[in-house]
Protein backbone atom coordinates (compact mmCIF):
# COMPACT_ATOMS: atom_id res chain seq x y z
CA UNK A 1 0.00 0.00 0.00
CA UNK A 2 2.87 2.36 0.76
CA UNK A 3 4.24 2.00 -2.77
CA UNK A 4 1.14 3.31 -4.56
CA UNK A 5 1.51 6.95 -3.45
CA UNK A 6 5.17 6.78 -4.51
CA UNK A 7 4.18 5.69 -8.00
CA UNK A 8 1.61 8.47 -8.21
CA UNK A 9 4.18 10.97 -6.99
CA UNK A 10 6.62 9.78 -9.63
CA UNK A 11 4.01 10.13 -12.35
CA UNK A 12 3.05 13.56 -11.06
CA UNK A 13 6.70 14.60 -11.22
CA UNK A 14 7.35 13.08 -14.64
CA UNK A 15 4.44 14.67 -16.49
CA UNK A 16 5.34 18.35 -15.97
CA UNK A 17 9.04 17.51 -16.33
CA UNK A 18 8.40 15.93 -19.73
CA UNK A 19 6.55 19.05 -20.85
CA UNK A 20 9.43 21.29 -19.79
CA UNK A 21 11.82 18.91 -21.53
CA UNK A 22 9.78 19.38 -24.71
CA UNK A 23 10.17 23.16 -24.42
CA UNK A 24 13.93 22.78 -23.95
CA UNK A 25 14.36 20.37 -26.86
CA UNK A 26 11.98 22.39 -29.03
CA UNK A 27 14.05 25.54 -28.62
CA UNK A 28 17.35 23.83 -29.44
CA UNK A 29 17.05 24.38 -33.23
CA UNK A 30 16.71 28.15 -32.69
CA UNK A 31 19.78 28.19 -30.45
CA UNK A 32 21.74 26.08 -32.94
CA UNK A 33 20.82 28.28 -35.90
CA UNK A 34 21.72 31.39 -33.90
CA UNK A 35 25.12 29.85 -33.15
CA UNK A 36 25.66 28.97 -36.82
CA UNK A 37 24.76 32.51 -37.81
CA UNK A 38 27.03 34.05 -35.18
CA UNK A 39 29.94 31.92 -36.42
CA UNK A 40 29.29 32.64 -40.12
CA UNK A 41 28.12 29.12 -40.92
CA UNK A 42 24.72 29.82 -42.46
CA UNK A 43 25.81 30.14 -46.06
CA UNK A 44 26.09 33.10 -48.42
CA UNK A 45 22.89 34.76 -47.16
CA UNK A 46 22.80 34.00 -43.43
CA UNK A 47 19.91 36.33 -42.61
CA UNK A 48 17.58 34.80 -45.20
CA UNK A 49 18.67 31.29 -44.22
CA UNK A 50 18.12 32.01 -40.51
CA UNK A 51 14.73 33.53 -41.25
CA UNK A 52 13.71 30.58 -43.44
CA UNK A 53 14.81 27.89 -40.97
CA UNK A 54 12.94 29.52 -38.10
CA UNK A 55 9.84 29.76 -40.28
CA UNK A 56 9.99 26.05 -41.14
CA UNK A 57 10.15 25.12 -37.46
CA UNK A 58 7.21 27.42 -36.74
CA UNK A 59 5.14 25.58 -39.34
CA UNK A 60 6.32 22.18 -38.06
CA UNK A 61 5.22 22.90 -34.51
CA UNK A 62 1.85 24.28 -35.61
CA UNK A 63 1.19 21.19 -37.72
CA UNK A 64 2.38 18.93 -34.89
CA UNK A 65 -0.15 20.66 -32.64
CA UNK A 66 -2.90 19.66 -35.06
CA UNK A 67 -1.61 16.06 -35.13
CA UNK A 68 -2.43 15.49 -31.45
CA UNK A 69 -6.17 14.96 -31.93
CA UNK A 70 -6.05 12.54 -34.90
CA UNK A 71 -3.27 10.55 -33.20
CA UNK A 72 -5.52 10.09 -30.17
CA UNK A 73 -8.63 9.36 -32.23
CA UNK A 74 -7.11 6.99 -34.78
CA UNK A 75 -4.08 5.45 -33.06
CA UNK A 76 -4.92 5.74 -29.37
CA UNK A 77 -1.77 7.80 -28.74
CA UNK A 78 -2.56 10.40 -26.10
CA UNK A 79 -0.26 13.43 -26.34
CA UNK A 80 -2.77 15.97 -25.06
CA UNK A 81 -0.49 17.09 -22.24
CA UNK A 82 2.03 18.24 -24.88
CA UNK A 83 -0.37 20.10 -27.16
CA UNK A 84 -0.07 23.42 -25.35
CA UNK A 85 3.73 23.25 -25.42
CA UNK A 86 3.73 22.41 -29.13
CA UNK A 87 1.40 25.33 -29.87
CA UNK A 88 3.46 27.78 -27.83
CA UNK A 89 6.67 26.58 -29.46
CA UNK A 90 5.03 27.29 -32.80
CA UNK A 91 4.18 30.79 -31.59
CA UNK A 92 7.72 31.39 -30.31
CA UNK A 93 9.21 30.35 -33.64
CA UNK A 94 6.77 32.57 -35.54
CA UNK A 95 7.91 35.47 -33.33
CA UNK A 96 11.59 34.59 -33.91
CA UNK A 97 10.92 34.35 -37.65
CA UNK A 98 9.23 37.76 -37.69
CA UNK A 99 11.91 39.40 -35.55
CA UNK A 100 14.67 38.22 -37.87
CA UNK A 101 12.68 39.60 -40.81
CA UNK A 102 12.03 42.90 -39.01
CA UNK A 103 15.40 43.52 -37.36
CA UNK A 104 18.00 41.77 -39.50
CA UNK A 105 16.35 41.60 -42.91
CA UNK A 106 14.54 44.95 -43.06
CA UNK A 107 16.74 46.79 -40.53
CA UNK A 108 13.67 48.03 -38.60
CA UNK A 109 12.45 49.93 -41.67
CA UNK A 110 8.74 49.90 -40.79
CA UNK A 111 7.66 51.60 -44.00
CA UNK A 112 9.19 48.76 -46.03
CA UNK A 113 7.58 46.19 -43.73
CA UNK A 114 4.15 47.80 -44.16
CA UNK A 115 4.66 47.94 -47.92
CA UNK A 116 5.61 44.25 -47.94
CA UNK A 117 2.51 43.33 -45.95
CA UNK A 118 0.28 45.25 -48.37
CA UNK A 119 1.89 44.33 -51.68
CA UNK A 120 3.29 40.82 -51.14
CA UNK A 121 0.50 38.29 -50.50
CA UNK A 122 2.69 35.65 -48.88
CA UNK A 123 3.85 38.19 -46.30
CA UNK A 124 0.23 39.30 -45.83
CA UNK A 125 -0.74 35.70 -45.01
CA UNK A 126 2.20 35.35 -42.63
CA UNK A 127 1.34 38.57 -40.82
CA UNK A 128 -2.31 37.56 -40.44
CA UNK A 129 -1.19 34.22 -39.00
CA UNK A 130 1.07 36.01 -36.50
CA UNK A 131 -1.70 38.37 -35.38
CA UNK A 132 -4.16 35.48 -34.98
CA UNK A 133 -1.62 33.51 -32.95
CA UNK A 134 -1.27 36.24 -30.32
CA UNK A 135 -4.67 35.73 -28.58
CA UNK A 136 -4.16 31.96 -28.73
CA UNK A 137 -0.78 32.26 -27.01
CA UNK A 138 -2.14 34.68 -24.40
CA UNK A 139 -4.98 32.29 -23.55
CA UNK A 140 -2.87 29.11 -23.47
CA UNK A 141 -3.22 28.74 -19.70
CA UNK A 142 -5.60 27.12 -17.23
CA UNK A 143 -7.00 30.44 -16.01
CA UNK A 144 -8.13 31.39 -19.53
CA UNK A 145 -9.70 27.95 -20.04
CA UNK A 146 -11.72 28.30 -16.81
CA UNK A 147 -12.70 31.90 -17.56
CA UNK A 148 -13.58 31.66 -21.25
CA UNK A 149 -15.11 28.16 -21.11
CA UNK A 150 -16.79 27.40 -24.47
CA UNK A 151 -15.44 30.64 -25.94
CA UNK A 152 -11.94 29.30 -25.35
CA UNK A 153 -12.70 26.31 -27.57
CA UNK A 154 -14.13 28.55 -30.28
CA UNK A 155 -11.12 30.88 -30.11
CA UNK A 156 -8.57 28.09 -30.38
CA UNK A 157 -10.21 26.67 -33.48
CA UNK A 158 -8.41 29.54 -35.21
CA UNK A 159 -5.35 27.29 -35.19
CA UNK A 160 -6.72 25.57 -38.30
CA UNK A 161 -6.87 28.87 -40.19
CA UNK A 162 -3.42 29.75 -38.88
CA UNK A 163 -2.03 26.45 -40.16
CA UNK A 164 -3.51 27.10 -43.60
CA UNK A 165 -2.13 30.65 -43.68
CA UNK A 166 1.28 29.47 -42.49
CA UNK A 167 1.44 26.79 -45.17
CA UNK A 168 0.47 29.31 -47.85
CA UNK A 169 3.07 31.75 -46.52
CA UNK A 170 5.74 29.05 -46.72
CA UNK A 171 4.74 27.78 -50.18
CA UNK A 172 4.29 31.21 -51.80
CA UNK A 173 7.58 32.45 -50.39
CA UNK A 174 9.52 29.88 -52.40
CA UNK A 175 10.30 30.30 -56.09
CA UNK A 176 10.03 26.58 -56.83
CA UNK A 177 7.38 24.18 -55.51
CA UNK A 178 9.57 21.21 -54.61
CA UNK A 179 9.04 18.00 -52.60
CA UNK A 180 9.49 19.74 -49.25
CA UNK A 181 6.73 22.25 -49.94
CA UNK A 182 4.45 19.57 -51.35
CA UNK A 183 4.97 17.53 -48.18
CA UNK A 184 3.88 20.37 -45.89
CA UNK A 185 0.93 21.22 -48.13
CA UNK A 186 -0.17 17.57 -48.08
CA UNK A 187 0.12 17.34 -44.29
CA UNK A 188 -1.83 20.56 -43.83
CA UNK A 189 -4.58 19.46 -46.23
CA UNK A 190 -4.88 16.08 -44.50
CA UNK A 191 -5.12 17.66 -41.05
CA UNK A 192 -7.69 20.23 -42.15
CA UNK A 193 -9.62 17.52 -43.97
CA UNK A 194 -9.65 15.36 -40.86
CA UNK A 195 -11.04 18.28 -38.87
CA UNK A 196 -13.97 18.45 -41.30
CA UNK A 197 -14.83 14.75 -41.15
CA UNK A 198 -14.03 14.21 -37.45
CA UNK A 199 -17.58 14.87 -36.14
CA UNK A 200 -18.97 12.09 -38.36
CA UNK A 201 -16.14 9.72 -37.43
CA UNK A 202 -16.65 10.35 -33.71
CA UNK A 203 -20.40 9.87 -34.08
CA UNK A 204 -19.85 6.48 -35.71
CA UNK A 205 -17.27 5.55 -33.09
CA UNK A 206 -19.70 6.37 -30.27
CA UNK A 207 -22.45 4.40 -32.02
CA UNK A 208 -20.18 1.36 -32.31
CA UNK A 209 -19.22 1.58 -28.64
CA UNK A 210 -22.88 1.89 -27.63
CA UNK A 211 -23.80 -1.13 -29.76
CA UNK A 212 -20.90 -3.11 -28.27
CA UNK A 213 -22.03 -2.26 -24.72
CA UNK A 214 -25.59 -3.28 -25.52
CA UNK A 215 -24.40 -6.55 -27.04
CA UNK A 216 -22.20 -7.21 -24.01
CA UNK A 217 -25.19 -6.58 -21.76
CA UNK A 218 -27.34 -9.00 -23.72
CA UNK A 219 -24.62 -11.65 -23.63
CA UNK A 220 -24.24 -11.16 -19.88
CA UNK A 221 -28.01 -11.48 -19.40
CA UNK A 222 -27.95 -14.82 -21.21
Amino acid sequence: MAQKPARKSGAAWWRPASVWALYAVGLLPAVWYFWLGATNNLGVDPVKTFEHLLGIWALRFILLTLCVTPLRDLAGINLLRYRRALGLLGFYYVCFHFLVYLVLDQQMNLSVVVEDVIKRPFITFGMIALVLLIPLALTSNNWAIRTLKQNWIRLHKLVYLIAALGTLHFAMGRKVIGPEIMFYIAVCVLLLGYRLIRPKLMERKRARKKAARMQAGLNHAK
